[in-house]
């Protein structure tokens, strides 16, 4: 192996998915999650259920992902593991596994901001991803966070907006969840939106200060909607299931595009860089190409596997924190509400 290249094994555990990574420089080798498919049948995830999940599942998934990058542990040049934020006892189990393996490999070992991680999964070496300049503004969207972020470079950021209660990923989920979709909702309310009229019904968009964003009155008015039609006709959702989806995904989606009009407007900034699950949902796809059009924008959206919770945005943080030789220590703790 050249000691120009840095071979960094890099771990995700935030929250259901275990993830583990193989980057070279900034190019990932590979890229494996272990998906939990127990919480389904719950609505939603489940702690507890998830630590245990990945004890189960990770040594599995960092062998293979060292199998595949075809890489010997003792080529690797650091560990990279996502210290938060997240459920604590997932982070625990990634933050615990990759430790120990920094220690016994006596190799550096580099804690990572999930979200920062979001953002910076656009300076991967892969040819369908086009890397952004500094500054721009970033947009976390996705089932535990939604934020607007101000970056200057790779580790200089400042969130500028974020919700005041729920994210809107679980804005998807809990009026998929009223719909009678399955968990997670979001990819379901997006197909069957499809096929529906976006504008047949209207919900409110709440007035919130600065750049800050809520999706909770949202979901109550939602809520109260769906139980008013059916008290007069039991079959409202049936007969209406695609309007009804296209309509409310069109309104949580416009909620935050309001607020990346009025940050870009307010910083000057034209590069939009998105991240996170909810970057894969094609309403936002088709209002950000529509503003590359009306307002010049320039637009970032990872492709697919990058948007949702995986370990190579986790190892791109890493190879830019091992270049600076920005370490962690062994006694960091994990935390689950980490921010930047």
């Amino acid at each position: 192996m050249s000691n120009n290249n840095k071979y960094i094994l890099a771990i995700e555990s935030s929250c259901d998915d275990t993830g583990a990574s193989v980057l070279k420089n900034n190019k990932v080798l590979s890229n494996c999650i272990a998906n939990q498919e127990i919480h389904k049948s719950y609505g939603g995830v489940v702690p507890e259920l998830a630590s245990r999940a990945h004890q189960s599942n990770i040594v599995p998934v960092v062998h293979q992902a060292l199998t595949i990058a075809n890489i010997d542990k003792k080529d690797l040049s650091a560990i990279a593991y996502t210290r938060g934020p997240g459920l604590l006892g997932s982070l625990l189990v990634g933050s615990s596994f990759a430790k120990s393996m920094s220690l016994s490999l006596k190799i550096p070992l580099i804690e990572v901001n999930h979200m920062q991680a979001h953002l910076l999964c656009h300076f991967i070496n892969d040819e369908r991803i086009k890397i952004p300049k500094f500054p721009f503004i970033g947009v976390t969207l996705s089932g535990g966070h939604t934020q607007i972020v101000h970056v200057d470079n790779y580790f200089k950021m400042k969130i500028i907006g974020t919700t005041l209660d729920d994210a809107i990923g679980e804005a998807f989920d809990k009026c998929g969840k009223i719909l009678g979709l399955n968990y997670p909702a979001g990819k379901e309310i997006d197909d069957l939106a499809k096929n529906g009229d976006s504008d047949k019904f209207k919900f409110p968009i709440p007035k919130v200060p600065n750049l800050d964003v809520s999706y909770s009155g949202v979901k109550t008015a939602f809520l109260n909607f769906i139980n008013n039609n059916l008290s007069k006709n039991k079959n409202f959702i049936k007969q209406n299931l695609s309007d009804i989806s296209a309509s409310i995904q069109k309104n949580l989606i416009k909620i935050i595009m309001n607020k990346i009009e009025i940050a870009s407007e307010k910083s000057g900034i034209d590069r939009i860089v998105i991240g996170g699950g909810v970057s894969a949902n094609s309403e936002i796809k088709k209002e950000l190409e529509l503003r590359k059009k009306t307002k010049n924008w320039e637009v970032y959206i990872p492709p697919i596997e990058y948007t949702m919770d995986n370990a190579a945005m986790i190892g791109i943080v890493g190879y830019y924190k091992l270049l600076n030789k920005d370490y962690s220590k062994l006694n960091q703790v994990s935390d689950p509400r980490l921010s930047f």
